[in-house]
């Protein structure tokens, strides 16, 4: 049922745009954390690393299958989609601010804040926003044709 392999695609897909709009959110809660639990000095930015699961032949084999008369993706228990490698941190630098009062500054009065560009988070939370309605508006359509399909038959 190709379908239910759809179904799972887009979910993947919702799945991984929801966990980067979280780690987003973390990333705009601690733009101001000088010090993480640990004690080993200011936030760092995080970011969701994607990879694409295919499971199926590339467009190239998938024709070279169908025209010796075979179906061209059997035999792949992978739907595809996209899973979620794992949450690495940014290696930017961090910022310095010239701050002697504050608890966590420096001999010379240098303070490390966390390299969260609040821009950049924006952005990126536009964009997996987006994304996330895409892939909603992919389930709907996707509902819609089965429906469909399933009044065929009556």
């Amino acid at each position: 049922m190709a379908f239910l392999s759809s179904m799972n695609i887009v979910g993947s897909g919702l799945s991984a745009q929801m966990l980067r709009l979280d780690v987003i959110s973390e990333n705009v809660t601690n733009s101001n954390t000088t010090r993480t639990e640990n004690g080993e000095g200011p936030y760092r930015r995080k970011v969701v690393v994607f990879q694409a699961e295919t499971g199926r032949d590339d467009f190239r084999a998938a024709m070279a299958r169908a025209a010796d008369g075979l179906a061209p993706n059997k035999g792949y228990t992978t739907a595809g989609g996209v899973r979620v490698v794992r949450i690495a941190e940014d290696p930017s630098d961090l910022k310095l601010t010239y701050d002697p009062t504050h608890p966590d500054a420096n001999e010379e009065g240098y303070v490390e804040l966390p390299n969260v560009d609040m821009v950049k988070e924006i952005t990126d939370a536009m964009a997996a926003t987006q994304a996330y309605s895409a892939n909603v508006t992919m389930m709907n359509t996707l509902k819609a044709v089965v429906s469909k399909g399933l009044e065929i038959g009556r």
